[in-house]
């Protein structure tokens, strides 16, 4: 992705939910871009590479159970419990990474980019570490993206983010986490 225009292209193949959401946003040098998904993955904080993790572990243990039928279907409901617990718990430990001296509102946020609502205007192509904090998922994203919009809608300032580096498991989490939504909010509106 070189161009501005590519960048926004792939920002727009993404679907995007309107949904408030807490995100934490950090500029960073925009060298940083150049760095490897293994230098990337190093740096992140452990909270964010251990929670993804835990998620697909619930996932794939649980799938299995599934096609047993009716027979199990206290047990998976007793480990769908136990599973809940534990998000409560990463829930609780990725809160503690939320920075209040960082902290913005999403307006939208889908899989290929966030839109945040800022105060000042940053520039075109300004790198930032960006964590997004998922409450109904009890999850929370780490990622680097870049500046690829700036329009400005009020007082605030509306920037739209494409991610330049984030993890596959984490971008599908994104994508999940916005059909979830979307899904609620369709039946609210019946």
């Amino acid at each position: 992705m070189n161009s501005l225009e590519e960048k926004q292209a792939n920002f727009g193949s993404y679907f995007l939910i309107k949904h408030a959401t807490k995100v934490n946003v950090k500029f960073i040098d925009s060298s940083l871009v150049n760095q490897s998904m293994d230098e990337f993955e190093a740096s992140m904080p452990y909270a964010f590479r251990i929670a993804s993790e835990l998620s697909e572990i619930e996932s794939q243990a649980l799938k299995p159970l599934r096609s047993l039928g009716d027979k199990l279907e206290d047990l998976v409901d007793y480990l769908q419990m136990q599973a809940r617990k534990i998000d409560l718990m990463m829930s609780y430990i990725l809160i503690q990474q939320d920075d209040e001296a960082l902290r913005k509102t999403a307006s939208k946020f889908g899989g290929g980019g966030v839109i945040v609502e800022h105060q000042d205007a940053p520039e075109l192509g300004q790198l930032a570490e960006v964590k997004i904090f998922l409450e109904k998922e009890a999850a929370a994203i780490f990622c680097l993206a870049e500046v690829i919009e700036v329009e400005h809608i009020d007082d605030l300032y509306q920037v739209s983010y494409v991610y330049t580096h984030i993890r596959e498991q984490d971008q599908e989490l994104l994508v999940r986490a916005s059909l979830h939504l979307q899904t609620s909010q369709l039946r609210k509106n019946r």
